[in-house]
């Protein structure tokens, strides 16, 4: 069960419930929630790595991983990994984990190094009509992406 511990309602729920629990010595798990990103940003992210992928040739999937991910943003999505038979291997995490500040920051790293390292220029978010024409472009050339 949630409680929102800024809800007073909530607090005093959560109070009662883990005293209990704790009265009866089980196993429990206590996590926090923090804020995922949204959906708006997760749309966002699609059509500017679209954008990208259509504008060098790439598939989107790829672009995402090994640009976006891996040389932009490697603090944020790579995870070395020590394999008993392959040795140091590199994972990557996956977006859907990101808090929306850590998704900002990513996708603003991305922007700044097409802009200055490819001459691609990827649309802000309040850009609507060209991220309109960027979704448009990308349900033409769906089967290339």
């Amino acid at each position: 069960m949630l409680y929102n511990l800024s809800n007073i309602l909530d607090k005093e729920r959560f109070k009662r419930r883990s005293n209990d629990l704790y009265r009866k010595g089980v196993v429990v798990e206590l996590t926090e929630k923090k804020a995922k990103r949204s959906r708006s940003q997760n749309s966002y992210l699609h059509l500017i790595l679209g954008w990208y992928a259509m504008e060098t040739g790439n598939t989107l999937e790829y672009v995402k991983r090994v640009y976006f991910k891996k040389l932009c943003n490697p603090s944020l999505f790579v995870r070395h990994k020590e394999d008993k038979y392959l040795g140091e291997e590199n994972e990557y995490r996956s977006s859907a984990s990101l808090t929306t500040a850590e998704m900002t920051q990513a996708i603003d790293r991305f922007r700044n190094w097409s802009a200055s390292e490819c001459g691609i220029y990827l649309p802000s978010p309040n850009e609507e009509d060209f991220l309109q024409s960027i979704e448009v472009e990308m349900d033409r050339q769906s089967e290339y992406l």
